[in-house]
């Protein structure tokens, strides 16, 4: 009977143990996937910012346009949506698949002044729920109707559309901001632009991007220069 019981005991013992090592590799292990998906969004970040630095920003989706606006369009995006494939980019870097309309989802700020706080900021130009609700109803060039409503696609080249009409109406901005991108003025179109987008250098938040933006402007400026002739 002794034997018997401390066969139990050392089963039991033995058991007990293999538990324990069992929920001890599980802890490991979940902590070593968090550890690396942390590691995983400056390496991300990282390389997305030395694509960007290398080639400034991708080609519009939108045919056509003034190339000086073109130009000024993908500096924007530069800072404001520096990922692989901006279009379907909301605030914290990741990606939204529907763009049938704004996406709204409201992400919250994890740094800086607005820390805290939650923002829609969507697409290549990371617009907020409400300037795109006001722009696009001002420069869509096909909103969809159904009697009395307006729908706004949120597809690439209305990201475009949109951003390129409101740059290039002058009413809006009380200045001719071609005009000054010919006149080589970017840094003063950056600075008219930064209370729109914080990041371009004259805002509040300025992020690793900033302080390129003028070369990286003068590049993409040569790049829209040549695609036009």
């Amino acid at each position: 009977m002794t034997n018997l019981s401390n066969e139990k005991q050392n089963f039991s013992s033995l058991l007990s143990n293999s538990l324990k090592t069992i929920i001890l590799l599980i802890m490991l292990s979940g902590l070593i996937n968090f550890l690396i998906q942390e590691k995983k969004n400056p390496i991300k970040k990282a390389s997305q910012h030395f694509i960007s630095s290398l080639y400034g920003s991708p080609p519009l989706v939108m045919k056509g346009g003034n190339p000086y606006i073109r130009a000024l369009m993908r500096t924007i995006s530069a800072s404001e949506s520096n990922y692989l494939n901006p279009y379907h980019v909301i605030y914290s870097g990741k990606y939204v698949s529907d763009l049938s309309k704004h996406p709204d989802i409201c992400v919250t700020i994890e740094n800086g002044p607005n820390e805290g706080k939650c923002t829609t900021a969507s697409g290549r130009y990371q617009f907020l729920n409400t300037t795109w609700a006001e722009k696009a109803a001002e420069y869509h060039p096909h909103p969809s109707k159904f009697l009395l409503w307006k729908d706004y696609s949120f597809e690439p080249e209305f990201q475009d559309e949109v951003l390129y009409n409101w740059l290039t109406d002058s009413h809006s901005w009380n200045t001719d901001i071609t005009l000054l991108l010919k006149k080589g003025e970017i840094e003063q179109v950056l600075k008219l632009l930064s209370p729109t987008w914080t990041s371009l250098g004259y805002g509040i938040e300025n992020n690793s991007m900033s302080q390129y933006l003028p070369q990286i402007y003068k590049k993409l400026l040569k790049e829209e220069l040549a695609n036009k002739t």
